[in-house]
Formats: structure tokens, sequence, C-alpha cells
């Protein structure tokens, strides 16, 4: 069994566990959750709860989570498929999918798409992920590069270290940025009131760094491109929601959610490498998933 503890302070009490779960646990499902709870398997203080429990400051939530086989199953599942060789794949990952499996998602991940998709990925991740260089976070959409064969991974995985890899992102904020481009340069550590959660903070963190401008304004909101220097976790939407203008739907950051999406609008939207077979520097292209192309397009319309 899996094993995960947690000890609840102020910014949990008084929430449901299971919603509190849910926002605390990026890979476990609401309804996974409340499942676990129904067997059991979430417990405070060694004591069986109900989905309605509200937490309380020292609460101790234990959680077991059954350990799956090393056996990932192929999957076959519509994946939009940007670009492939021989070396690599280029996906254009769907919103809401989770990259690789983890507890609560065994077998509706991009590996099993992928394991059903394509007859060889690299083996140097081991066999929970197989080819998988970087990640995605789940809502967030756009390009992913998977690694074939090893040669391609150590390629792939050396330009990411060595920051030769160029990311632009395209990304909805909530309210009126004042700025038509800029640069931010805050460090991103884990928030320590939050086991899930990143933030700007001096101690603890890494150095972190976002460019960006501004593509498009709308009454209360704006779209900019924005490219990332670093790849810390959450990075993006750390750093708006630090200036003051979270990534509309991004709940988890400040976002207000007024447009009433369902997950955050950031989209990966631009990836450029130096292809691991060629040598020659190749660009990918990502359009919109049609959720984030609906709000563009509402939002146009009021403009209008």
């Amino acid at each position: 069994m899996e094993k995960i503890n947690l000890n609840i302070t102020e910014s949990g009490a008084g929430q449901r566990i299971d919603k509190f779960l849910a926002a605390q646990l990026d890979d476990f499902s609401r309804s996974y959750i409340q499942n676990l709870i129904a067997a059991a398997k979430i417990t405070v203080a060694d004591e069986k709860v109900q989905n309605s429990y509200q937490l309380k400051i020292g609460d101790q939530v234990k959680i077991l989570v059954e350990a799956k086989s090393s056996e990932i199953e192929a999957v076959a599942m519509p994946l939009d498929i940007v670009y492939q060789d021989t070396d690599i794949i280029v996906i254009n990952k769907r919103a809401d999918r989770v990259v690789h499996p983890a507890p609560g998602h065994y077998d509706d991940t991009i590996v099993n798409a992928l394991l059903a998709e394509v007859d060889n990925l690299s083996t140097i991740n081991g066999v929970k992920r197989p080819g998988i260089v970087h990640r995605l976070d789940k809502d967030t959409s756009g390009i992913l590069i998977v690694a074939k064969n090893d040669r391609s991974h150590k390629s792939l995985a050396a330009q990411f270290k060595e920051r030769k890899v160029e990311k632009y992102y395209y990304a909805l904020l909530e309210g009126d940025l004042p700025y038509e481009k800029g640069k931010i340069d805050a460090p991103i550590g884990r928030d320590p009131g939050h086991r899930k959660k990143m933030a700007v903070r001096k101690r603890n963190s890494k150095k972190a760094v976002s460019r960006f401008k501004v593509l498009e304004k709308f009454a209360g909101y704006t779209l900019v491109e924005v490219k990332i220097e670093t790849g810390r976790t959450h990075q993006i939407r750390v750093h708006f929601s630090y200036l003051g203008y979270p990534v509309v739907g991004d709940r988890k950051y400040g976002s207000q959610n007024k447009l009433a999406v369902t997950r955050q609008l950031l989209h990966a939207r631009r990836l450029i490498i130096e292809h691991p077979g060629t040598g020659y520097r190749i660009e990918f292209v990502a359009d919109l998933k049609d959720d984030f192309r609906d709000i563009l397009t509402k939002l146009r319309k009021k403009v209008e």
C-alpha cells in the first residue's frame, strides 16, 4: 500500500474532507477520494469518516492507496498527434488528462494511450513513464513531446536540463494587465501551508523566470504569451497569481472563475527543440483547444 499522511493546519480547517483532499492532491479526483473514504482507506485519527466531515486544526489524515502492478495497460484513446517520426511523437494534449499513471489514474493517462498508439517508447524512466521527458499539469493543454527510443530521450532530457528548449504558453489572465510585455524574476518553492501548492518565496526556493507579452486585451481579461526560461512546478500559474492576475479558472491560485470554465486556461502553444535525430532546430505548434478558443470568441464579441 502507498501511504500519505497529512496534518491539517488553519488553511484546511472547516473544509469538507473530500473537497479539501481533491484540491490538495492533484492526481486524485474527488470521486476517487470519496471511494477511498467509503472504503475506510481515508481516516482521521484512525477513525472512519464521511465525505461531509469538517476538518479541524490538528487533524491527522491518513490515506492508503493500493499499489498497482508495474505493468501499464495499453488503452486506445484519441490522441491529437501534431508530429511523429522514428525518434519522437508530439501530441496536443487535451485538458483533464493526466500524463502518466498515478493514484486514481491507472488506465486513463497519456501513457496508456501512447502504448496503444506506438510500438516503441524509451525505457529510461521505467515502465510507469515510458517516453516521458517532460510533463504538463492535468488541466493544462498543449504540446507534449515524447521520446520513442533511449537515444532520443537522453538528447531531449539534456536539452531541457540545459534550458535549450524554448517553451511558449498562452494564458488568459483575470484583470487588465497594465504592461505590454515584461519579465517576472521571482523564486518559487513549496508553499509551507499547502502540500500540493507552490509559492513565490525567498527561502527554500529555486530561481524562476517568465517572460511575457500581451496578445490581446478584453474587458477585465488579458491574453498573454509566456516564455518560461525555467521549468518550475506551476510556474506560470504562480507568477501571475503573485502579480495579482491569476490564470482564468485556476482556483488553486486565486481565480474567481467568473467565466465558469472547468480548468485553468493555460495552453502549451509552441515548443522548439533540436531534433534528436537530425540535429536541426524544429518548432511544433499546438492549436488552442475548443474550450479555450470558445471563451476568446465570447470575449471578442463583448468587445465588439
